[in-house]
């Protein structure tokens, strides 16, 4: 059934159920909405807390309230933020505390509003209980659907769990080969700087008056983020600087900004230009390409980094700096090639499983829009 303007109904329904929702207020369909302080006074330390931005934290004793769930009522920007917990918790007095029936449905129902509506004060926005208690939303009238809407966000959620451990642990086997294979001494490894092995090409000085709408996308600072990747927007030139071209799987470095020393590769078919700022490692054929760059996301890359970056008053590095580096080496160029081989197959693994979350939180964000009214 589609959302209508004249019936009270969602865009998206179960089968079988056409009868319109109906408003209720909040505080006539739970058990309870209170704040933590009021219901508990004591001063014994519970398993879990709400502490600012960290979320749900635990302790050590606890109260047994099982199964519902707590927002936040006052830290900051985080106001409004709903927690959910399968074991027992410590509410403070920055947290609203709910219970009563179907909460499945009502978590999902509030995740669909923004809290922060009934937030005042200034400095840090403040929830009351009370005006939560005066909400007014829209309700199947069915216990039964609201019951279903609850199991298919909860198994989604679960779904969408389980993927994001299935991610963290696909990284933390990455990281613990990086070490094994990368950092390792052995007698088949040498130590060599950078400088033996490349060499880094700065940028070209584009003027702000050169910049257009369409054309080469050039590669500036900006467009290398924290997480390594190379995203746009980009601006664009319209000649070719044959001496700055960047293609395919070409790796570059942040050289100053918020992103200093972090290194992307190319991941697009496109002609890239080089923007100043922007370091290039040439590909000189002495070391397996693909190799030198799991060598320079390794903690070896990293700690010789640190080393520099506190030395300086501003995020800044300079070729000559990062080509004293100095990196345990594979000397056989095929060793050097199967153990990139091996990290490009995790790669593989963790593209495709940050696809697959990224897919199920649009899933949910289109059921939460389309389930609900």
């Amino acid at each position: 059934m589609t959302k209508s303007d004249d019936k009270r109904v969602p865009a998206l329904r179960f089968k079988g159920f056409t009868d319109e929702w109906e408003q209720r207020k909040l505080g006539h369909t739970i058990k309870y909405i209170g704040t933590g302080k009021s219901k508990c006074n004591d001063k014994s330390t519970g398993k879990y807390k709400i502490l600012g931005s960290t979320g749900v934290i635990g302790y050590s004793n606890h109260y047994d309230y099982d199964g519902d769930f707590i927002l936040t009522a006052r830290v900051g920007a985080n106001a409004g933020k709903l927690y959910r917990h399968s074991g027992k918790v410590k509410i403070t007095d920055n947290t609203v505390f709910i219970q009563g029936p179907q909460l499945n449905f009502i978590y999902y129902l509030l995740s669909n509003f923004d809290l922060k509506k009934l937030s005042f004060g200034s400095g840090q926005p403040l929830i009351k209980a009370s005006e939560l208690k005066k909400l007014f939303l829209n309700f199947p009238i069915t216990s039964i659907e609201r019951k279903n809407i609850g199991i298919i966000f909860n198994k989604l959620e679960c779904i969408l769990s389980l993927q994001q451990r299935k991610v963290k642990l696909i990284n933390k086997l990455k990281n613990a080969l990086l070490t094994h294979f990368i950092s390792k001494t052995s007698s088949q490894s040498a130590s060599k700087t950078l400088k033996d092995i490349t060499n880094i090409r700065g940028g070209y000085a584009f003027k702000s008056s050169e910049f257009t709408k369409s054309g080469f996308p050039v590669i500036k600072i900006a467009n290398i983020s924290q997480n390594g990747e190379i995203e746009g927007p980009y601006s664009y030139v319209l000649s070719l600087k044959s001496d700055y071209q960047l293609a395919k799987n070409d790796i570059v470095l942040a050289m100053s900004g918020a992103t200093t020393g972090k290194i992307a590769r190319v991941n697009s078919n496109n002609i890239y230009l080089q923007n100043q700022r922007v370091g290039y490692f040439v590909n000189n054929h002495k070391i397996d390409y693909n190799y030198l760059y799991y060598l320079l996301i390794s903690d070896q890359f990293k700690r010789q980094l640190e080393r520099i970056l506190i030395s300086g008053a501003q995020p800044n590095v300079s070729a000559s700096d990062i080509e004293k580096f100095k990196f345990v080496i594979l000397k056989s160029k095929k060793q050097q090639s199967k153990i990139s081989t091996l990290f490009k197959h995790i790669d593989y693994a963790l593209k495709a499983g940050n696809n697959k979350m990224h897919t199920l939180i649009q899933i949910k964000q289109f059921l939460l829009q389309n389930m609900f009214i």
